[in-house]
């Protein structure tokens, strides 16, 4: 058997040889008493799963302080490295010891390489054709200070460092080089995860830290590539200029050569089949390539995968080679390149107090130049001084390109072990407190815009009416397009229908909303997002060309689930639209139930109920007879409104009386009334706060509503008596079971109920049917309407009216919050609905 491995310190100082045995790879087993981690295999996967575990811990203890993963990994190879766990030398020598930090780097190394070619894959360079002057101004503007005051501490730090005049005049241009990157760099996936748990991605100052991260990005990765080319050729000038020279060669051949090749490939492949393995097989082996080439011309292995990910075309293959590696690669490999800077840093090796006080004089300065800069060119370009304040913040986020820097500095040996550990405590500190500040700072107050128009009860007859539809899926596409045309577009009340495309935030793009022109045919789509946003735009447009009165404007709306609602609100809000219309979180099956299909998309329809600045209609789609081609001639639908009392439904009524105008519907209304036996009266639904005013004028509220109730129904019943299409039932009813019957014995010729959700209002009419109730959003009777064990398999649309916005007007109640419900009852009583004039 192959002695143990022998570790043994040659006579020069700072260096050692370590000697292996080749053979000692995977062990005989315990019983045969081998200790397994004296091999190298599983010892490999030890470190790795202690590395992952104790990076997934720490990204739940941090995930309240709003810390990006990021953070997480680093800080976990901190512990586990000289600074805390590894000052046991039982422990460092046992599970990390010197033999195993080559297959630990090996590994990290080929995670890094895959994942900056995914990083490649997935960044759109177009996006930075678009960002104009402003977002590339703000970037430069936020690079130059902070790279001088890196190259001026720089200067300092090796003037006390370097005892050696030879040595310090060699290493002192590239350390000034390194350190400057590494304080100018901005980190974009970190910035994009840091504004998507502030919920500012979506906001005018998300939008410029994306853009200006995305400029910062590609700059920093120029600077890495010229800093390792002069960090591995510092002797010789003339090599650094081979260097640069083979770099800009090969990215031209890529460009030329290789990307021809797959375009080539892409093209072979019919349309909607999968990718060969063969095709798959090719492209990685071909990032392992470019990484040997660019590591042998003397560039860092990464430059070459991240060069060889960007001429990847957008498409289907980006999307096929994203979903292949993204999770394995990003989730088990890149968290080893985080944790072995981790591992390397030696907080015990900053041993001087002084040392101490120039890491907090570098982080101050450098945070302040990168603020001052960026607030400078913000204000040049009219922006606010507290936005060019949380701007230049944003623009702190540290990440993965400077760890590369740093990595890279300390193999050439340009940073010593001091200088290393306080740029990672000064990468962790600067990206760590952004998130804290920036919620202290910065509140972005809300808009609101003036229009009156918020509900179709108010909309006037003779104009426009603005619809915002809300799409998760493709599959809602064809009930939204019946049902618009359902609406009755016609020349003296056309149509305005803003369709909008929900696209969760994943990976590292940035949040967006994206208009949509008319995209020429033959065009490539980006992605599997792309695809459905083309499949939904084109048959909307299919629509408009066939119908009439109706104008289309396709948008997409790329955010975290948790702050949707604010796409949706705002964009209600700036388009002065009357009705939203979104989709319910269930769909139906084959056999007639219904299955939910994201628990995220109902909690999307929860904060838009609970923040719209206009009416809102929840779509229960079980079909709605038709295909996405259908004139107006064709159109025919029966429709029942089940009117009980209350602002939600008579808004119900409002738009089923605008549909029955339609020559091809007709429009049953049910009114329940109470009977002689019924117990108590319809009330408004008073808040928890005896102390609360409002409470004192509950039943004068409720009196109100029921006199606003009855002039809307006899205007109602006195302008549509004579149509035949219009048939009114009045039914007399004692408790919920009665109601239900009521319902239930309703023709089944129908084919869409329009029921009010009837929140804050009190029926002993509905009495006992919220006691068992699956969704309290869509009320009442919406949830029995939409529950599986309802026999009709009926489309529904519950709808909330708009009744304003109450003493809080700058705040955004989510359902989670105490103080929502009342709030929202608040509003009701405090703006109750006028009579239609």
């Amino acid at each position: 058997m192959a002695s143990p491995v022998v570790e043994s310190l040659s006579k020069k100082a700072n260096s050692t040889i370590v000697c292996y045995a080749p053979t000692m790879i995977t062990t005989n087993g315990i019983w045969q008493g081998d200790n397994p981690l004296d091999y190298s295999l599983p010892l490999f996967v030890l470190q790795l799963t202690l590395v992952v575990v104790t990076t997934r811990l720490l990204v739940v203890v941090l995930k309240p302080l709003r810390q990006p993963r990021v953070i997480a990994e680093i800080l976990g190879g901190v512990i586990l490295g000289p600074s805390l766990l590894g000052r046991n030398e039982a422990f460092a020598n046992t599970i990390f010891p010197l033999r195993s930090v080559m297959v630990l780097e090996t590994m990290a190394n080929i995670g890094l390489l895959y994942f900056l070619f995914l990083v490649g894959v997935e960044m759109d360079l177009a996006v930075i054709r678009r960002t104009g002057k402003k977002a590339i101004s703000i970037a430069v503007g936020g690079m130059i200070l902070p790279f001088l005051i890196g190259c001026g501490f720089s200067f300092v730090k090796s003037k006390v460092s370097t005892t050696h005049a030879a040595e310090a005049t060699r290493t002192n241009g590239t350390f000034v080089l390194f350190l400057g990157v590494a304080l100018a760099v901005t980190a974009f996936p970190v910035l994009a995860r840091i504004l998507a748990e502030l919920k500012l991605l979506n906001t005018e100052l998300g939008r410029v830290a994306m853009s200006s991260a995305l400029v910062n990005d590609i700059c920093a990765w120029i600077l890495l590539a010229l800093a390792i080319a002069l960090a591995e050729n510092e002797s010789n000038s003339l090599a650094s200029l081979w260097v640069i020279l083979s770099s800009v060669a090969f990215v031209a051949f890529c460009i030329f050569a290789v990307r021809p090749a797959i375009m080539w490939m892409i093209r072979r492949t019919p349309e909607g089949e999968n990718f060969s393995d063969f095709c798959i097989c090719l492209i990685l082996t071909g990032v392992m390539i470019s990484g040997f080439i660019t590591d042998a011309i003397g560039t860092h292995s990464v430059f070459g995968a991240f060069v060889f990910g960007l001429i990847i075309p957008n498409g289907p293959l980006g999307v096929t080679l994203v979903e292949k590696l993204e999770d394995f690669v990003s989730g088990l490999l890149l968290p080893l390149f985080f944790a072995i800077s981790g591992l390397k840093t030696n907080i015990r090796a900053v041993t001087e107090p002084l040392t101490w006080l120039r890491l907090v004089v570098l982080i101050s300065v450098a945070c302040i130049g990168k603020v001052f800069g960026t607030a400078v060119v913000a204000y040049y370009h009219n922006m606010g001084i507290q936005e060019g304040i949380t701007l230049g913040l944003l623009m702190n986020s540290k990440g993965l390109v400077e760890m590369i820097v740093l990595n890279v500095g300390k193999d050439q040996k340009v940073l010593d072990d001091e200088s290393f550990a306080l740029m990672v405590v000064t990468a962790l500190l600067m990206t760590g407190t952004i998130a804290p500040i920036v919620t202290s700072i910065y509140r972005p107050a809300r808009r609101f815009v003036p229009y009156k128009k918020r509900t179709i009860q108010k909309s006037k007859p003779d104009a426009e009416l603005r619809i915002l539809t809300c799409i998760h899926t493709p599959r809602n596409v064809p009930t939204l397009i019946n049902l618009l045309e359902a609406t009755n577009p016609t020349k003296r009340s056309p149509i305005c229908a803003y369709v909008l495309h929900l696209v969760e935030l994943t990976g590292r793009a940035s949040a967006m909303l994206i208009v949509h022109n008319t995209r020429k045919s033959g065009r490539p789509t980006l992605n599997r997002t792309q695809a459905q946003s083309d499949h939904i735009i084109n048959a909307f447009e299919n629509y408009e060309q066939h119908a009439t009165y109706v104008s289309v404007q396709p948008l997409t709306a790329i955010s975290p689930y948790s702050s949707m609602h604010e796409d949706i609100c705002n964009l209600a809000e700036d388009k002065r639209v009357a009705f939203i219309i979104i989709p319910f979180h269930k769909q139906q099956t084959v056999d007639g139930g219904m299955e939910a299909t994201n628990p995220a998309f109902r909690m999307v329809n929860q904060n838009v109920l609970a923040n719209a600045p206009c009416s809102v209609g929840i779509l229960v789609d079980r079909g709605l007879n038709g295909s996405t081609r259908l004139a107006a001639n064709q159109v025919s639908h029966h429709v029942v409104v089940l009117f009980f009392g209350g602002p939600d439904d008579r808004e119900a009524l409002a738009y089923a009386w605008r549909m029955s105008e339609h020559p091809g519907i007709t429009v049953m209304v049910m009114r329940f009334i109470p009977g002689e036996d019924v117990v108590g009266t319809a009330v408004m639904e008073p808040t928890q706060d005896p102390n609360n005013p409002s409470v004192l004028t509950v039943v004068t509220d409720a009196d109100r509503e029921k006199q606003l109730d009855e002039e809307y129904i006899n205007e109602f019943r006195m302008r549509t008596g004579s149509d035949e299409t219009i048939i009114f039932r009045e039914v007399v009813v004692n408790n919920g079971e009665e109601t239900v019957a009521a319902i239930r014995s309703i023709d089944s010729i129908h084919d869409l109920y329009i029921v009010g959700r009837g929140q804050g209002m009190i029926s002993p009419l509905t009495a006992g049917l919220t006691d068992w109730s699956e969704c309290p959003e869509l009320g009442a009777i919406g949830d029995l309407l939409a529950s599986s064990d309802f026999a009709a398999t009926v489309s529904v649309l519950v709808v909330q009216q708009y009744v304003g916005q109450g003493p809080h007007i700058d705040e955004l109640n989510t359902p989670d919050s105490p103080r929502a419900d009342q709030d929202e009852q608040f509003n009701r009583r405090q703006a109750p609905v006028p009579p239609r004039s």
